[in-house]
């Protein structure tokens, strides 16, 4: 039992700095004070689709200031907002799960994380991403989504056409 508990224990305080690379911090907004401690404040992240190339998406979130935030021990918020972009020619580099992780990030200690999940709508030819946290608050999980067409419309057609 204290082999799994230490397995475990090592297991998620690797993970919490397995997602680092992934992502690229834009920016970041200060939203209260703290005397003690980095302020609380919504950071912007960037992070290219790795199975997709062509679409890099942006998520905002907040980060939880003060002495528990500065040493990494707060909760963050369960909030959330995503922006996915065509930033090139989007092309499925590899077969995907629908509903698979794209980007995880650990927003507290243990229990907590944002992940942002990527499924294909085949009917509209279209990628879809979700952003949640996977911690239920109030019963229901925090969500945003954003979409991306894969096929390039073609704009000299759309000129030449009248309505």
């Amino acid at each position: 039992f204290e082999n799994l508990f230490s397995q475990k224990l090592s297991i998620t305080f690797c993970s919490l700095f397995s997602y680092a690379q992934d992502s690229e911090q834009i920016g970041e907004v200060s939203t209260e004070f703290k005397l003690l401690g980095p302020n609380h404040k919504i950071i912007i992240e960037a992070f290219e689709d790795p199975k997709i190339s062509g679409v890099t998406c942006y998520l905002s979130r907040p980060k939880t200031g003060g002495i528990s935030g500065g040493l990494g021990l707060a909760e963050d918020r369960a909030y959330a907002s995503i922006s996915c972009t065509r930033v090139g020619p989007v092309k499925i580099n590899q077969e995907f799960s629908p509903g698979e992780i794209v980007f995880d990030v650990k927003t507290s200690l243990i229990f907590k994380e944002q992940r942002v999940v990527r499924f294909y709508d085949k009917t509209h030819n279209t990628l879809i991403y979700l952003t949640y946290s996977t911690r239920v608050v109030d019963g229901s999980y925090k969500s945003g989504i954003s979409v991306v067409p894969i096929d390039v419309f073609n704009s000299e057609s759309a000129i030449n056409s009248k309505p």
